[in-house]
């Protein structure tokens, strides 16, 4: 019995260690990746991400079988793609999905679900049939799920409100983006939370048109 005591608590130093190295290998991802989001001239945007993603590419090798750095991965690429724009880019959404959906299968509760919310993001604005794997059905399931885990979360409420505002439910899509203006401060991610905040601004002003009008 004292054996296998001893045997769990050494399994669960390891996994709160394998945790903090993750998440310190993460940080450098996060932080650039909200300068080359938000700062960046479009043009430089695409190089930018490419080198993040290979960057990343190193923080999943060093920490196999975290979903934090698959989740950062899918990140990465899924704005890569969208700054390569094209055919090309679905390659890159392709392997976003993947990540995100291994890192479901790993731990859904990383990152406070995080890529159920990355993952619902690029379902709304992926192609559907036959030229990718959009769907507005799967979308609506994985952000909703997102904003359950995370109710008071920037990203889950302004994800769902951008799609919401798509389906023209734009009272609905109001109500969440209300919660993302009023989240709270992040201060390990100041940058991402500035530049999240101008996007919900432009948002909100669509939606103030659209309501005018409904």
């Amino acid at each position: 019995m004292m054996l296998k005591k001893l045997v769990l608590l050494s399994a669960l130093a390891f996994s709160a260690a394998s945790q903090a190295d993750v998440l310190s290998d993460i940080k450098p991802l996060q932080e650039r990746w909200a300068e080359v989001n938000y700062s960046l001239a479009e043009k430089a945007k695409e190089q930018a991400f490419a080198e993040l993603a290979a960057q990343a590419d190193q923080v999943v090798a060093t920490n196999p079988g975290q979903a934090e750095a698959l989740i950062w991965r899918g990140i990465i690429k899924s704005s890569y793609a969208g700054a390569k724009g094209g055919l090309g880019a679905l390659e890159l959404c392709e392997e976003s999905k993947a990540d995100l959906e291994k890192a479901l299968e790993l731990n859904p509760d990383a990152l406070q679900g995080s890529a159920y919310t990355s993952l619902g993001a690029l379902y709304f604005k992926v192609p559907g049939w036959p030229i990718g794997f959009g769907s507005d059905k799967k979308a609506r399931q994985l952000l909703e799920k997102a904003v359950s885990l995370n109710p008071q979360g920037i990203d889950p409420n302004y994800f769902y409100a951008e799609f919401l505002t798509e389906e023209r439910e734009y009272k609905k899509a109001w109500d969440y983006l209300q919660k993302a203006k009023q989240a709270p401060a992040r201060p390990d991610r100041l940058s991402a939370d500035a530049g999240r905040q101008q996007e919900i601004a432009l948002l909100e002003q669509k939606l103030q048109k659209k309501l005018k009008k409904s």
